[in-house]
């Protein structure tokens, strides 16, 4: 059977999808907001991840995070929320009999959080302690610094999560003004799937989200598209290994390559029979995992390497990462390889949709971000479409001697040599 979904608004503005799901003992609540941490500036970089565990600590009606848990996890569910660059979501999932429990919490938490000052102040040292563990793990750290070298000192370049000095600086009033301004109608998406209706949904919705008001939050920050003049950061380290990221600018969220551009990503790095795994680790025994990914934003993109390497063999790396990348550029992907890769791209997208989770997900964020919810067959269809001359010209577009981005976490590297190694 295939996956529909149906769309409204209420009054206010806020969208409302709902996916059934009628074999699906479950149902999943999705709230996303448009606001991450390129809806900051310098001084409260951070705020949009620290609010998101400030909405988890008490309202009106559950005076406590205990409560709130309880009234989730009492049920049989689950609840959690993540915060990105561009959105922030929180979710839950309970049995399809306690539907309008789950709605009625995540509204709750949205619309009536105390933001209790003494709360703030007690939650802060955990954030701290998240930034500090991040820092703590060398391949964590190696990619907040690879975000820096390739998107820079601007909104969309700054950690999600802010830092130790930022988070310090927070007050109430910053949340206040954060929810009052981001909050509202027209930039939320709430998202539904499961053993559900459409009428239930628009109904509960109307009740628990319907007052909301409405006004017209702001515009993220344009990105500034040359990679910046520290483009090659070096950490050095007392460890035993190298934790390699190269990132390279790519394609924003609606640029009509981004199939072909999902393609080639599993034709260099996704999985086991990638270029990047057969050639840096089973064939020369560089890295024990490697491996590429793509973040697509509102109005750019990433695509990026990571590693952990030896020492010892760390410029060996970079060469055989970059001379991949170039070979994308400079031959056609064989016949097999295509078919491959196509397959392993479409396939691994149906499975990513196996849940009633990841269905409500996946609308949220495409009705937020896109402004549409794209039919699982016309995805399937484009990526089915995309030749080995299609990956060549968007290969040539990103893989460019100047668009080389670098970050070393580790005992050894000279930034200027590895700069070299990039640039040749």
């Amino acid at each position: 059977m295939a996956i529909s979904w149906q769309i409204d608004a209420l009054d206010n503005g806020l969208r409302v999808v709902t996916t059934p799901v009628p074999t699906a003992q479950s149902v999943s609540v999705n709230v996303f907001v448009g606001v991450g941490s390129r809806g900051e500036d310098q001084r409260t970089n951070g705020l949009s991840h620290y609010l998101e565990h400030m909405l988890f600590k008490g309202t009106e009606k559950r005076p406590n995070a205990i409560a709130i848990a309880e009234a989730i996890e009492g049920a049989g569910g689950m609840l959690n929320a993540f915060t990105g660059k561009e959105l922030s979501c929180y979710l839950n999932q309970v049995p399809y009999d306690r539907l309008k429990l789950a709605m009625e919490v995540l509204s709750d938490m949205i619309q009536h959080s105390l933001l209790d000052a003494e709360e703030i102040e007690r939650e802060r040292s955990v954030v701290q302690q998240e930034i500090r563990r991040t820092h703590d793990q060398p391949a964590a750290w190696a990619g907040e610094l690879l975000s820096r070298a390739c998107l820079g000192d601007q909104p969309v370049g700054w950690p999600v999560i802010g830092t130790v000095e930022t988070v310090a600086e927070l007050k109430r009033n910053h949340f206040l003004d954060h929810v009052r301004t981001w909050y509202v109608p027209s930039n939320m998406v709430l998202s539904v799937a499961g053993k559900t209706t459409h009428s239930k949904v628009m109904k509960a919705a109307g009740r628990l989200f319907g007052r909301l008001e409405e006004c017209t939050p702001p515009q993220f920050e344009p990105a500034q598209h040359a990679l910046p003049e520290e483009h090659v950061i070096l950490e050095r380290r007392d460890i035993a290994q190298c934790n390699l990221g190269i990132a390279l600018r790519a394609l924003a969220r609606k640029d009509p390559d981004r199939y072909v551009l999902m393609v080639l990503n599993s034709v260099l790095g996704r999985g086991m029979s990638s270029r990047l795994f057969k050639e840096v680790r089973e064939r020369r025994g560089l890295a024990y995992s490697v491996g590429s990914a793509v973040t697509r934003f509102n109005d750019t993109g990433v695509l990026s390497v990571a590693a952990g390497v030896s020492p010892q063999s760390l410029s060996e790396a970079i060469k055989v990462i970059r001379d991949e990348l170039f070979k994308l550029v400079e031959e056609l992907v064989g016949p097999e390889e295509m078919t491959k890769a196509r397959d392993y791209t479409v396939g691994s997208f149906r499975l990513s949709l196996e849940t009633s989770m990841a269905l409500a997900q996946r609308a949220g964020e495409s009705l937020l971000t896109m402004g549409e919810i794209e039919p699982i067959e016309e995805v399937v269809a484009k990526l089915e479409a995309v030749q080995a001359e299609d990956i060549q010209r968007v290969a040539a577009r990103i893989f460019r001697p100047d668009n080389f981005a670098l970050a070393v976490v580790g005992p050894t590297g000279n930034a200027e040599e590895l700069a070299g190694l990039l640039s040749t």
